[in-house]
């Protein structure tokens, strides 16, 4: 099987399903506008709105689990499938930066290039983003779960802002998202190693 697929050849593909065929989510796809790090739209012309069909009955999961124990809350997909041409423009943009660390070195590949990967926060009632002590892409220390209690401790989180990312991973852990230690709003879904092995690259 070949492991590689076109962007322009993904609206054909049975792997895929697009996020509107998804119900109870918001899509605000970041790196499709100029509201990112990089600060220009680097999806145009290609419609990135997707996710491995795995990946998105998983985040069908989390949508009901969230219906149940948060009725007022939606999730907000921020990045979704993410081709390798635009995680290697990501890259040479922190050329030379100590911030590559929380990008996957293309070379070895980004789940997100598999649609096996969401970046994700929680939309209130009010459609306003959840407060999560740090917006999306915020690439300092205070985006960390693995540092977060110590974070609460020293004041510089509270535990309004902590509560608020808890759910959110409460919701995606048991959809069968996996979280990382670095970006609260970052979910692979599986294990990362078996995906590169066994899944198809969108190029």
């Amino acid at each position: 099987m070949n492991l590689t697929l076109a962007s322009e050849d993904i609206a054909s593909s049975p792997e895929f399903r697009h996020l509107d065929s998804i119900a109870g989510i918001d899509v605000d796809l970041r790196y499709a506008t100029a509201n990112n790090f990089v600060g220009r739209d680097l999806y145009s012309p290609y419609d990135c709105a997707w996710l491995h069909v795995e990946a998105a009955a998983a985040l069908e999961r989390a949508v009901a689990w969230l219906a149940v124990h948060a009725p007022d809350l939606r999730p907000l997909v921020l990045d979704a499938l993410r081709p390798q041409r635009v995680q290697q423009q990501l890259w040479d943009a922190l050329e030379g930066t100590d911030l590559r660390l929380y990008l996957a070195n293309p070379a070895r590949g980004s789940i997100h290039s598999y649609g096996m990967a969401l970046d994700i926060t929680l939309l209130d009632a009010d459609g306003r983003e959840l407060d999560m002590g740090t917006g999306f892409d915020d690439m300092t220390e205070l985006s960390h779960p693995a540092l977060e209690e110590g974070f609460l401790l020293a004041g510089q989180l509270s535990e309004h802002q902590l509560a608020n990312r808890r759910l959110l991973r409460s919701a995606m852990l048991q959809a069968g998202f996996l979280g990382i230690n670095t970006e609260w709003w970052h979910f692979d879904c599986g294990d990362r190693e078996l995906v590169r092995a066994t899944f198809r690259r969108v190029l």
